[in-house]
């Protein structure tokens, strides 16, 4: 798309044609599951309740059924009970008492994207027959694992920055040998960004990898 505009701009008297694309098709589905998404603290990340809220005034206006699953800020600052059952059995209770037709994971954050994941690699939207609405499931795993987005970009020309994916310290000294400082690191699957820098030599590299390696999912 930049590159689309750059060539528009030099060529200024010649007309832009943008490519016509075709309406996306209308659902039949009568109940929807959104996944919503909100900051990590109270404040925090406003915009995501805006989109979110917007989603669900269409999906209404279409005459659809909505039921929205929401973080709860509160209990997310305050809970420290780490007995609590995975994301994902939460997610797999609410589809199984529910019984949507469809579900949007487009407008969600981190944590329902993960859960998002994990229920479509056991085969569970498959069982029940529940299909993902807007952005696919291949297409948010493709995005968020940095070498199958990293691989994706080279099938199409487009230019990015040198990088490497890699699973442990010893790896990441080694690429960072190849790429040079300062670098940025970018941890797959990792809410709100965390563990994400600018490191300036090795020693800040070791520090932010070990914890940034703590978060990622």
């Amino acid at each position: 798309m930049i590159d689309f505009f750059l060539e528009a701009c030099q060529k200024k008297n010649d007309k832009i044609t943008f490519t016509v694309r075709k309406p996306p098709p209308v659902t039949t589905a009568e109940k929807i599951l959104l996944l919503g998404s909100g900051g990590t603290n109270i404040g925090q990340a406003g915009k995501f309740d805006y989109f979110g809220g917007q989603a669900i005034k269409s999906l209404k206006e279409g005459g659809k059924e909505v039921v929205l699953m929401n973080p709860k800020i509160t209990s997310v600052q305050t809970n420290m009970d780490k007995k609590l059952a995975n994301k994902a059995d939460h997610m797999y209770f609410l589809l199984k008492k529910e019984k949507p037709d469809r579900i949007v994971v487009s407008m969600a954050g981190k944590t329902a994207l993960n859960c998002t994941v994990e229920l479509n690699n056991n085969g569970f939207f498959d069982k029940y027959n529940v299909e993902v609405l807007g952005t696919p499931i291949d297409v948010v795993i493709k995005t968020e694992d940095r070498q199958l987005f990293s691989d994706r970009l080279d099938e199409i020309d487009e230019k990015i920055a040198e990088s490497y994916a890699v699973y442990n310290i010893p790896d990441a000294l080694e690429a960072a040998k190849k790429i040079g400082y300062p670098l940025m690191i970018r941890f797959a699957f990792a809410l709100g960004g965390l563990g994400s820098g600018i490191c300036e030599d090795e020693e800040m590299l070791k520090d932010m990898g070990t914890k940034a390696l703590s978060l990622s999912e």
